[in-house]
């Protein structure tokens, strides 16, 4: 995907392995990012660039983090999560009160920080699911990217293949986010796809898609039973 196509992320933080980890972890997970070392620094990118969300140190070499979200929160309102080696509970009050979306202790696990990511742009309406454009038509949902255009599902940069109707569904799905699909909904959308004239054959397509996609088949996060009217798909999912 393009970077100027994905949510950008910037990290502020002084230490730069922490820098380069985020930096490679989130680049991985399908967003663009970039790294500054101190409030000076992050003043002289935004002068330059945008960004959807910034992952935030509270102490820094001059200018503190607590300070830099009380600044930022009057003039430019972009989310801003903040990171601290301090866990006490005072700290991540002043955060979240004077502007913080969300206050994360180090050290941290990259998974967390993700979920914490998705939560708050999913609350500042930045959508999980973007199409990079109308010609290649590229989704993303967690850690998954699906091109439509050329046929293939990738998680990370492992490819994950699909048979021709798993593909078909997941397609009708990501077209559909949230929507509750009836069996008869589906059959209907997959008219064309070789599907077969009876309704159980979508659970066990969807049975088989689940195997593909989910962690857990027994608790799905993504491809979701609603008892008695169907199935919805679901692109995020916040991690407790």
């Amino acid at each position: 995907m393009n970077n100027e196509n994905k949510i950008k992320i910037l990290v502020v933080d002084d230490d730069l392995e922490i820098c380069k980890l985020l930096c490679q972890y989130l680049d991985q997970q399908g967003f663009a990012v970039a790294s500054v070392n101190s409030g000076v620094a992050l003043d002289e990118y935004l002068a330059q660039s945008s960004a959807d969300l910034i992952i935030l140190d509270l102490m820094l070499p001059g200018e503190d983090g607590l300070s830099i979200v009380k600044r930022l929160n009057s003039t430019v309102h972009i989310p801003i999560i903040m990171l601290s080696a301090c866990g006490e509970d005072v700290d991540r009050i002043i955060g979240l009160e004077i502007g913080a979306d969300d206050y994360l202790a180090k050290p941290f696990n990259p998974r967390e920080l993700l979920a914490r990511i998705r939560s708050v742009l999913r609350r500042r309406g930045v959508k999980e699911i973007n199409k990079e454009d109308d010609n290649k038509e590229l989704y993303s949902f967690g850690d998954y990217q699906f091109n439509i255009s050329n046929q293939t599902l990738h998680r990370n940069d492992e490819k994950v293949i699909l048979t021709s109707g798993e593909y078909s569904l997941l397609k009708i799905f990501v077209e559909n986010p949230k929507r509750v699909l009836s069996r008869d909904d589906l059959l209907e959308k997959l008219k064309g796809y070789d599907c077969a004239p009876f309704d159980r054959s979508v659970d066990v397509r969807i049975m088989r898609l689940r195997q593909k996609i989910e962690a857990d088949t027994n608790t799905p996060l993504y491809i979701q039973t609603v008892w008695g009217k169907g199935y919805q798909f679901i692109p995020h999912h916040l991690v407790t």
